[in-house]
Protein backbone atom coordinates (compact mmCIF):
# COMPACT_ATOMS: atom_id res chain seq x y z
CA UNK A 1 0.00 0.00 0.00
CA UNK A 2 0.90 3.90 -0.93
CA UNK A 3 0.15 5.79 2.04
CA UNK A 4 -0.38 9.43 0.91
CA UNK A 5 -0.44 12.44 3.87
CA UNK A 6 -2.27 16.17 2.99
CA UNK A 7 -1.73 18.46 5.96
CA UNK A 8 -3.99 21.00 4.04
CA UNK A 9 -6.85 19.26 1.87
CA UNK A 10 -8.99 21.07 0.15
CA UNK A 11 -12.54 21.55 -1.49
CA UNK A 12 -11.58 22.30 -5.23
CA UNK A 13 -13.80 23.95 -7.42
CA UNK A 14 -13.04 24.75 -11.00
CA UNK A 15 -14.62 26.85 -13.08
CA UNK A 16 -13.96 26.97 -17.01
CA UNK A 17 -14.84 30.04 -19.47
CA UNK A 18 -13.48 31.62 -22.14
CA UNK A 19 -11.38 34.27 -20.84
CA UNK A 20 -11.27 35.70 -18.41
CA UNK A 21 -11.89 39.54 -17.90
CA UNK A 22 -11.44 41.50 -14.58
CA UNK A 23 -13.96 43.21 -12.98
CA UNK A 24 -16.62 42.16 -15.44
CA UNK A 25 -19.43 39.54 -15.53
CA UNK A 26 -18.77 36.56 -17.49
CA UNK A 27 -20.64 33.26 -18.30
CA UNK A 28 -19.23 30.13 -17.04
CA UNK A 29 -18.77 27.03 -19.51
CA UNK A 30 -18.76 24.53 -17.14
CA UNK A 31 -18.16 24.03 -13.15
CA UNK A 32 -16.97 21.18 -10.98
CA UNK A 33 -16.28 20.34 -7.39
CA UNK A 34 -13.22 17.96 -7.01
CA UNK A 35 -11.39 17.00 -3.45
CA UNK A 36 -8.17 18.46 -3.15
CA UNK A 37 -4.84 18.61 -2.02
CA UNK A 38 -1.53 16.98 -3.22
CA UNK A 39 -1.64 13.68 -1.46
CA UNK A 40 -5.35 13.97 -1.99
CA UNK A 41 -4.72 13.63 -5.56
CA UNK A 42 -1.85 11.09 -5.81
CA UNK A 43 -4.06 8.86 -3.58
CA UNK A 44 -7.13 9.54 -5.99
CA UNK A 45 -5.20 8.79 -9.27
CA UNK A 46 -2.93 5.63 -7.61
CA UNK A 47 -6.89 4.28 -7.08
CA UNK A 48 -7.85 5.05 -9.96
CA UNK A 49 -5.61 3.08 -11.69
CA UNK A 50 -5.52 0.54 -9.07
CA UNK A 51 -2.85 0.73 -6.88
CA UNK A 52 -3.70 0.10 -3.25
CA UNK A 53 -3.24 3.63 -1.45
CA UNK A 54 -4.49 5.36 1.61
CA UNK A 55 -5.04 9.12 2.00
CA UNK A 56 -4.58 10.45 5.41
CA UNK A 57 -6.17 13.75 6.01
CA UNK A 58 -6.94 15.84 8.73
CA UNK A 59 -10.60 17.24 8.27
CA UNK A 60 -12.91 20.09 9.95
CA UNK A 61 -16.14 21.04 9.67
CA UNK A 62 -19.29 20.54 6.89
CA UNK A 63 -16.41 21.32 4.33
CA UNK A 64 -14.29 18.61 5.80
CA UNK A 65 -17.27 16.08 5.72
CA UNK A 66 -17.76 17.10 2.35
CA UNK A 67 -14.54 16.57 1.33
CA UNK A 68 -14.30 13.04 2.56
CA UNK A 69 -18.19 12.09 1.20
CA UNK A 70 -16.63 12.84 -2.10
CA UNK A 71 -13.30 10.88 -1.72
CA UNK A 72 -15.42 8.17 -0.78
CA UNK A 73 -17.62 8.72 -3.65
CA UNK A 74 -14.60 7.79 -5.83
CA UNK A 75 -13.50 4.79 -3.99
CA UNK A 76 -10.51 6.30 -2.22
CA UNK A 77 -9.70 4.74 1.37
CA UNK A 78 -9.45 7.71 3.56
CA UNK A 79 -8.09 7.65 7.38
CA UNK A 80 -9.19 10.96 9.24
CA UNK A 81 -8.16 12.85 11.67
CA UNK A 82 -10.59 15.64 13.09
CA UNK A 83 -9.34 18.94 13.88
CA UNK A 84 -10.65 22.19 14.81
CA UNK A 85 -11.03 25.15 12.37
CA UNK A 86 -12.93 24.21 8.94
CA UNK A 87 -11.25 22.86 5.88
CA UNK A 88 -10.19 25.58 2.91
CA UNK A 89 -11.88 25.45 -0.23
CA UNK A 90 -9.73 26.48 -3.62
CA UNK A 91 -11.30 27.79 -6.49
CA UNK A 92 -9.49 27.58 -10.10
CA UNK A 93 -10.34 29.81 -13.42
CA UNK A 94 -9.17 27.53 -16.28
CA UNK A 95 -9.26 29.69 -19.47
CA UNK A 96 -9.79 28.12 -23.53
CA UNK A 97 -6.42 28.85 -23.92
CA UNK A 98 -5.07 26.61 -20.60
CA UNK A 99 -3.88 29.67 -18.34
CA UNK A 100 -5.50 28.79 -15.31
CA UNK A 101 -5.49 31.12 -12.27
CA UNK A 102 -5.93 29.77 -8.59
CA UNK A 103 -7.16 31.39 -5.29
CA UNK A 104 -6.23 29.05 -2.21
CA UNK A 105 -7.15 29.53 1.10
CA UNK A 106 -4.66 29.32 4.02
CA UNK A 107 -6.23 25.75 5.42
CA UNK A 108 -7.26 24.97 9.08
CA UNK A 109 -4.35 24.69 11.52
CA UNK A 110 -3.16 21.54 13.04
CA UNK A 111 -1.89 21.42 16.84
CA UNK A 112 1.08 19.43 18.01
CA UNK A 113 -2.09 16.40 19.14
CA UNK A 114 -3.30 16.69 15.51
CA UNK A 115 -0.13 15.90 13.88
CA UNK A 116 0.86 13.64 16.11
CA UNK A 117 -3.12 11.77 15.15
CA UNK A 118 -1.69 11.49 11.37
CA UNK A 119 1.31 10.14 12.53
CA UNK A 120 -0.73 7.28 13.97
CA UNK A 121 -2.68 6.52 10.81
CA UNK A 122 0.20 6.37 8.71
CA UNK A 123 2.32 4.31 10.85
CA UNK A 124 -0.56 1.70 11.60
CA UNK A 125 -1.41 1.37 7.83
CA UNK A 126 1.63 1.05 6.17
CA UNK A 127 4.51 -1.85 6.23
CA UNK A 128 8.54 -1.42 6.37
CA UNK A 129 9.42 -0.74 2.47
CA UNK A 130 5.88 0.63 1.26
CA UNK A 131 5.69 4.42 0.53
CA UNK A 132 4.25 7.21 2.72
CA UNK A 133 4.34 10.19 0.25
CA UNK A 134 4.27 13.94 2.38
CA UNK A 135 2.28 16.14 -0.12
CA UNK A 136 1.57 19.94 -0.09
CA UNK A 137 1.56 23.34 1.34
CA UNK A 138 1.69 23.48 5.47
CA UNK A 139 -1.40 24.94 6.71
CA UNK A 140 -0.76 28.21 9.21
CA UNK A 141 1.43 28.46 11.85
CA UNK A 142 2.24 24.39 11.69
CA UNK A 143 6.15 24.76 12.13
CA UNK A 144 8.21 24.32 8.98
CA UNK A 145 10.11 21.16 10.23
CA UNK A 146 6.81 19.18 10.45
CA UNK A 147 7.71 17.11 6.98
CA UNK A 148 11.28 16.70 8.58
CA UNK A 149 10.01 15.59 11.50
CA UNK A 150 7.50 13.13 9.94
CA UNK A 151 10.32 11.97 7.36
CA UNK A 152 12.65 11.31 10.14
CA UNK A 153 10.11 9.18 12.10
CA UNK A 154 8.30 6.95 9.11
CA UNK A 155 12.19 6.61 7.43
CA UNK A 156 13.23 4.50 10.99
CA UNK A 157 10.25 2.94 11.06
CA UNK A 158 11.61 0.92 7.43
CA UNK A 159 9.05 3.31 5.13
CA UNK A 160 10.37 4.98 1.61
CA UNK A 161 9.55 8.39 2.18
CA UNK A 162 9.04 10.81 -0.90
CA UNK A 163 8.55 14.50 -0.26
CA UNK A 164 6.70 16.78 -2.63
CA UNK A 165 6.17 20.66 -0.65
CA UNK A 166 8.14 23.83 -1.30
CA UNK A 167 9.92 26.84 0.15
CA UNK A 168 11.57 26.13 4.01
CA UNK A 169 9.48 22.95 4.50
CA UNK A 170 10.75 21.25 1.67
CA UNK A 171 14.43 22.41 2.21
CA UNK A 172 13.80 21.01 6.01
CA UNK A 173 12.69 18.07 4.15
CA UNK A 174 15.20 17.43 1.69
CA UNK A 175 18.18 17.42 4.94
CA UNK A 176 16.56 14.02 6.23
CA UNK A 177 17.10 12.41 3.23
CA UNK A 178 14.29 11.00 1.56
CA UNK A 179 14.46 8.56 -1.11
CA UNK A 180 12.33 10.88 -3.23
CA UNK A 181 11.75 14.32 -3.76
CA UNK A 182 9.25 15.88 -6.52
CA UNK A 183 10.00 19.54 -6.92
CA UNK A 184 8.94 21.59 -10.30
CA UNK A 185 11.43 24.08 -11.57
CA UNK A 186 9.90 27.06 -9.89
CA UNK A 187 10.14 24.74 -6.18
CA UNK A 188 13.74 23.74 -7.16
CA UNK A 189 14.93 26.79 -8.12
CA UNK A 190 13.86 28.36 -4.56
CA UNK A 191 15.53 25.67 -2.94
CA UNK A 192 18.98 26.34 -4.78
CA UNK A 193 18.60 30.24 -4.62
CA UNK A 194 19.18 30.85 -7.72
CA UNK A 195 17.37 30.91 -11.31
CA UNK A 196 17.27 27.87 -13.63
CA UNK A 197 17.54 29.17 -17.13
CA UNK A 198 18.50 25.71 -19.14
CA UNK A 199 17.78 21.69 -18.22
CA UNK A 200 21.50 21.53 -17.98
CA UNK A 201 20.71 24.03 -15.14
CA UNK A 202 18.03 22.21 -13.59
CA UNK A 203 20.19 18.74 -13.53
CA UNK A 204 22.48 20.72 -11.58
CA UNK A 205 20.37 21.92 -8.93
CA UNK A 206 19.16 18.60 -8.60
CA UNK A 207 22.41 17.32 -8.19
CA UNK A 208 22.68 20.42 -4.98
CA UNK A 209 19.80 18.66 -3.31
CA UNK A 210 21.27 15.06 -3.43
CA UNK A 211 24.41 16.52 -1.81
CA UNK A 212 21.97 18.15 0.85
CA UNK A 213 20.70 14.52 1.57
CA UNK A 214 17.61 13.81 -1.26
CA UNK A 215 18.29 10.71 -3.18
CA UNK A 216 16.22 10.55 -5.98
CA UNK A 217 15.13 14.27 -7.83
CA UNK A 218 11.69 13.75 -9.90
CA UNK A 219 11.68 17.41 -11.40
CA UNK A 220 8.66 18.18 -13.72
CA UNK A 221 8.64 20.98 -16.21
CA UNK A 222 5.07 22.03 -17.55
CA UNK A 223 4.95 21.75 -20.81
CA UNK A 224 8.86 21.38 -21.27
CA UNK A 225 8.77 17.57 -19.54
CA UNK A 226 10.68 16.65 -16.88
CA UNK A 227 14.08 15.18 -15.83
CA UNK A 228 14.58 12.17 -13.19
CA UNK A 229 17.89 12.54 -11.20
CA UNK A 230 19.36 9.62 -9.55
CA UNK A 231 22.68 8.10 -10.38
CA UNK A 232 22.06 9.15 -13.93
CA UNK A 233 19.80 11.80 -15.47
CA UNK A 234 16.77 10.85 -17.95
CA UNK A 235 14.98 13.50 -19.59
CA UNK A 236 11.29 13.20 -21.02
CA UNK A 237 8.64 14.62 -22.54
CA UNK A 238 4.67 13.90 -23.04
CA UNK A 239 3.26 17.10 -25.32
CA UNK A 240 0.14 17.65 -24.95
CA UNK A 241 -1.77 19.43 -27.85
CA UNK A 242 -4.75 20.96 -26.34
CA UNK A 243 -4.12 21.45 -22.51
CA UNK A 244 -7.66 21.30 -20.15
CA UNK A 245 -5.89 21.95 -16.81
CA UNK A 246 -2.54 21.61 -15.18
CA UNK A 247 -4.22 21.68 -11.90
CA UNK A 248 -3.21 18.31 -9.82
CA UNK A 249 -1.22 17.41 -13.16
CA UNK A 250 2.16 17.13 -10.78
CA UNK A 251 -0.04 14.95 -8.73
CA UNK A 252 -0.48 12.35 -11.51
CA UNK A 253 2.92 12.70 -13.34
CA UNK A 254 3.99 11.34 -8.59
CA UNK A 255 0.93 8.90 -8.34
CA UNK A 256 2.32 7.69 -11.86
CA UNK A 257 6.39 6.86 -11.05
CA UNK A 258 4.82 5.42 -7.76
CA UNK A 259 2.83 3.11 -9.44
CA UNK A 260 5.53 2.23 -11.58
CA UNK A 261 8.11 1.69 -8.75
CA UNK A 262 5.17 -0.13 -6.82
CA UNK A 263 4.78 -2.72 -9.25
CA UNK A 264 8.84 -3.41 -9.54
CA UNK A 265 9.28 -1.43 -12.68
CA UNK A 266 12.81 0.21 -13.45
CA UNK A 267 13.05 4.15 -12.29
CA UNK A 268 13.36 4.10 -16.00
CA UNK A 269 9.81 2.74 -16.73
CA UNK A 270 8.86 4.39 -13.75
CA UNK A 271 9.42 7.72 -15.25
CA UNK A 272 7.96 7.44 -18.45
CA UNK A 273 4.56 6.16 -16.34
CA UNK A 274 4.79 9.12 -14.47
CA UNK A 275 5.02 11.20 -17.85
CA UNK A 276 2.02 9.64 -19.38
CA UNK A 277 0.13 9.88 -16.21
CA UNK A 278 0.85 14.11 -16.27
CA UNK A 279 -0.09 14.20 -19.66
CA UNK A 280 -3.41 12.74 -19.35
CA UNK A 281 -4.29 14.95 -16.49
CA UNK A 282 -3.62 17.86 -18.62
CA UNK A 283 -6.18 16.37 -20.86
CA UNK A 284 -9.19 16.29 -18.31
CA UNK A 285 -11.27 19.27 -16.70
CA UNK A 286 -10.21 20.29 -13.25
CA UNK A 287 -8.29 18.40 -11.08
CA UNK A 288 -9.79 15.32 -11.81
CA UNK A 289 -7.59 12.55 -11.65
CA UNK A 290 -6.46 10.05 -14.80
CA UNK A 291 -7.64 6.59 -15.24
CA UNK A 292 -6.39 3.63 -17.06
CA UNK A 293 -8.56 4.99 -20.30
CA UNK A 294 -7.27 8.12 -20.23
CA UNK A 295 -3.54 7.16 -20.23
CA UNK A 296 -2.41 7.45 -23.72
CA UNK A 297 1.59 6.08 -23.32
CA UNK A 298 2.55 6.45 -26.76
CA UNK A 299 2.87 10.31 -26.19
CA UNK A 300 5.88 9.99 -24.06
CA UNK A 301 9.66 10.48 -25.89
CA UNK A 302 12.54 10.08 -23.44
CA UNK A 303 15.55 11.43 -24.26
CA UNK A 304 19.35 10.03 -24.80
CA UNK A 305 20.35 13.39 -22.30
CA UNK A 306 18.90 16.52 -20.96
CA UNK A 307 18.45 19.09 -23.77
CA UNK A 308 20.86 22.32 -22.80
CA UNK A 309 17.97 24.67 -24.38
CA UNK A 310 16.31 27.73 -22.68
CA UNK A 311 13.41 26.64 -20.32
CA UNK A 312 10.03 28.74 -21.11
CA UNK A 313 7.75 29.86 -18.07
CA UNK A 314 6.71 27.15 -16.47
CA UNK A 315 3.34 26.86 -14.98
CA UNK A 316 1.65 24.31 -12.35
CA UNK A 317 -1.39 23.90 -10.45
CA UNK A 318 -0.42 23.92 -6.67
CA UNK A 319 -2.21 22.78 -3.66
Amino acid sequence: MIVTVTLNPSLDRTIELDHLVPGEVQRVTAARLDPGGKGVNVARALLANGVDALAVVPIAGVDGDQLVGLLRHEGVAVAVVDVAGHTRSNIAIAEADGTVTKLNEPGAPLSAADLEGIAGKVLEAASPGSWVVLCGSLPPDVPVDTYASLARRFSAAGLRVAVDTSGPAFQAAVATGPELVKPNAEELAEAVGHPLLSRSDVVAAARELQALGARTVLVSLGAEGALLVDDGVVAGESPVAEPRSTVGAGDAFLAGFLAGEHAGASRREAFAEALAWGAAAVCLPGSRMPGPGDIDRSVVHLLPEPSPALLTPITEGES
